[in-house]
């Protein structure tokens, strides 16, 4: 084989290696308790892929909604347990926990306020917004976080249409103590081509603090592993991303 030849095999055979992510912190597995997994043996599916894609741990996080899916702790972690068993019956060799996708509604403050939030890791909480509109009195939502001792991250903040045009907002966040997190769907285009120019931005800016799969179901898994030599993949592998902490 010439030089030349072994120089582009070698480009076209380099893909994106998951376990240097290590930990997915955004996923709903649980099964039959949102809009994500159905039953449970979609759930040992979509574990077995995580694993094969090389995740040491995936921490599922079921949406909290008070309009569509009125989980509480009690019933997340209940089914967390359910779920772990049959893990364990097939020997799965991934680490497995919850916590939960809180979405602002009048009830989460309320909650906050309770200390009764799910959470991981070094207290975070991963909170979300309606995508058609900006919530109102996000201060008091933060200071809420902040003064009870939480850590909160904002999922996938690229989606969100109405800050798209608004750059200045994500110092906003970062001076109020909240961390970001992107969706690896994102880069892929799966949401649309500005949701993708968006994440491809808060990359190149070095903006991102974590990353996720939001999987809630398998085609989301196949997608990330169609696209494993999507450079910006590699690119988020320098950001001071914080999932290996976790």
């Amino acid at each position: 084989m010439s030089l030349w030849k072994s120089v582009f095999k070698k480009k076209k055979e380099s893909f994106f290696d998951f376990s240097s992510i290590g930990v997915d912190m955004h996923s709903h597995l649980i099964p039959g308790i949102d809009d994500g997994s159905k039953e449970m043996e979609q759930t040992l599916a979509l574990l077995m892929r995580f694993q094969e894609l090389g995740y040491r741990k995936v921490i599922t996080t079921p949406h909290i909604m008070q309009d569509f899916y009125r989980n509480t702790p009690e019933i997340i972690l209940e089914k967390l347990k359910e779920v772990k068993k049959e893990a364990k019956e097939l020997a799965l060799d991934i680490q497995i926990e919850a916590a939960a996708e809180y979405y602002y509604d009048e009830t989460l403050i309320p909650k906050i306020k309770e200390k009764s939030l799910l959470t991981f890791g070094n207290q975070y909480v991963l909170f979300e917004y309606a995508f058609l509109q900006e919530p109102k009195n996000i201060t008091s939502l933060l200071f809420e976080f902040n003064v009870n001792g939480y850590h909160p991250i904002l999922a996938h903040y690229e989606r969100y249409p109405y800050y798209h045009n608004k750059i200045d907002k994500i110092e906003e966040y970062k001076t109020a103590g909240v961390s970001l997190q992107l969706n690896l769907l994102s880069l892929c285009g799966h949401y649309g081509p500005q949701v993708e120019k968006m994440a491809k931005y808060l990359v190149d800016n070095r903006l991102i603090d974590f990353v996720g799969t939001d999987c809630h179901r398998m085609e989301h898994l196949e997608i990330l592993e169609k696209n494993k030599n999507n450079k910006y993949f590699s690119k988020i592998m320098d950001l001071p991303l914080l999932n290996n902490s976790l």
